[in-house]
């Protein structure tokens, strides 16, 4: 190796990535535009342009050997120092992962890029290894407590990371309790092993389901802002890779299961247009069609947590030609004196309303805090009525999905609230929530009921 690609190989992680890989298994390292995309944002942590970096990748791609061997030993290489703690789901895997950064720093090409890395003679614990320099790389399990080791530097400088690649394992993602075993995890060991707040966090995974760990970080559930790197397998019908993964091939395992391929392949953990709701179904509107009538539509959540659902209020109108046209909609994770508040100011913004026909009345399921938000507004003379769903969700749906199909469901074609909307509905049941759905479907089955009882004549 020239010096010159020894100095290449120090400035850039994924030709260092990639003169490693050859050099060490003797076979040319198939390149991907995926690997520089991944590598770039590495760097960017590393120079201290991204503190909190998230990256969703399809299996099978490298991210593995890019984003924990590579990058730390690479990181290491520049900063000799640093402190990096490595974890997956399991403390068995993370060890092997970080063995191989050990054994990739001690090959002899890694020695010729950075000679003055020099591993300590006592280091041949497989989960853990220390520079001369007193850096150390240490392996976790997401099941496991991390006690007497820290990440990062209390510098101004790059100074190690957090890197967790697959905290879930994929067979027990779908378990509500292994998910949230993992998110405690997260929130009780790993946060406070932050050597100062600074410390980068690196989370590289394919998507599980919508309340994975990265699902709960983008929806603020640490509070802290992220970077997301998003590297589906499909765009615009072309492999990401299609040296490796073939369009057809991922065409088929779509078709084997499109639950699974939407989350680990799509990173869009929920059915793509395969649920009982499908996205060409809906029609929209950019004036809203000449409405006879209008009634207000609620789901309310139990809880508040970041977990639960959200509270949900919708106004509903029956245009002259029998459609159901939603014209408002508000949503949030409200306490009971504020959902008391929102929910009266909803009626009296729509109440307000002339011309789209009469306001009747406002409709929430009579459970939980659904039934003290009745009993409040009708004090205050709003004509509230409590529904009762006791029909199984997944039936309601089929019962509502043929009026939708048919063009009988519009939507606002600009609110801002539309496209989490529609990931919902497309999502349903599979989805984290369902807020919005029941009120939709509440107001389908008022229509649907109206037009089957028999008009009598009053002679």
């Amino acid at each position: 190796m020239t010096p010159n690609e020894q100095g290449l190989c120090r400035g850039d992680l994924f030709t260092f990535a990639q003169t490693l890989f050859s050099a060490r298994h003797a076979t040319p390292f198939k390149e991907n535009p995926h690997q520089r995309i991944i590598c770039n944002a590495l760097e960017r942590v590393m120079l201290g342009d991204c503190q909190n970096l998230i990256i969703n990748v399809p299996p099978r791609s490298g991210k593995t050997e890019l984003a924990v061997v590579n990058f730390i030993a690479w990181a290491m290489g520049i900063y000799p120092d640093g402190e990096f703690i490595h974890a997956s789901y399991s403390k068995r895997l993370a060890s092997q992962n970080t063995f191989n950064v050990r054994s990739l720093m001690q090959s002899e090409e890694y020695r010729a890029i950075f000679p003055w890395v020099k591993l300590r003679d006592d280091s041949r614990a497989k989960d853990e290894f220390r520079t001369i320099a007193e850096g150390v790389v240490y392996a976790s399990g997401a099941e496991g407590t991390i006690t007497g080791y820290g990440a990062g530097k209390m510098r101004d400088s790059f100074g190690g990371a957090i890197v967790i690649d697959d905290p879930h394992k994929a067979g027990e993602a779908n378990s509500p309790i292994m998910r949230e075993n993992v998110l405690n995890w997260y929130q009780t060991t790993i946060e406070s092993r932050k050597n100062t707040p600074d410390t980068p966090v690196i989370v590289i995974m394919q998507r599980l389901h919508e309340l994975d760990l990265v699902g709960w970080l983008l929806d603020g559930g640490d509070g802290n802002e992220w970077e997301h790197i998003v590297i589906p397998a499909i765009k615009d019908d072309v492999s990401f890779w299609p040296e490796q993964f073939p369009l057809d091939d991922l065409r088929r395992k779509e078709k084997a299961n499109a639950y699974i391929f939407a989350g680990q392949y799509m990173q869009r953990p929920a059915p793509i247009g395969g649920g009982i709701f499908r996205d060409e179904w809906w029609e929209f509107y950019t004036e809203p069609p000449a409405i006879t009538t209008r009634a207000i539509y609620a789901d309310t959540a139990q809880k508040t947590k970041e977990q639960n659902d959200y509270s949900v209020f919708q106004c509903w109108g029956k245009s002259q030609h029998g459609q159901t046209v939603l014209l408002d909609q508000v949503r949030g994770k409200w306490e009971a004196p504020e959902l008391r508040l929102q929910a009266g100011a909803f009626w009296l913004k729509h109440n307000a309303i002339k011309g789209m026909g009469h306001l009747r009345a406002f409709k929430v399921e009579d459970k939980v805090s659904g039934t003290g938000l009745i009993q409040e507004l009708k004090r205050e003379g709003i004509p509230m009525i409590a529904i009762q769903r006791n029909i199984d969700k997944v039936l309601r749906a089929h019962d509502a999905a043929p009026f939708i199909e048919s063009g009988n469901v519009l939507l606002p074609r600009e609110a801002s609230w539309l496209s989490d909307f529609l990931a919902e509905h497309s999502a349903f049941p599979n989805g984290a929530n369902d807020d919005q759905v029941d009120p939709m479907m509440d107001a389908v089955t008022d229509t649907l009921s109206a037009k089957a009882s028999p008009r009598i004549r009053t002679l």
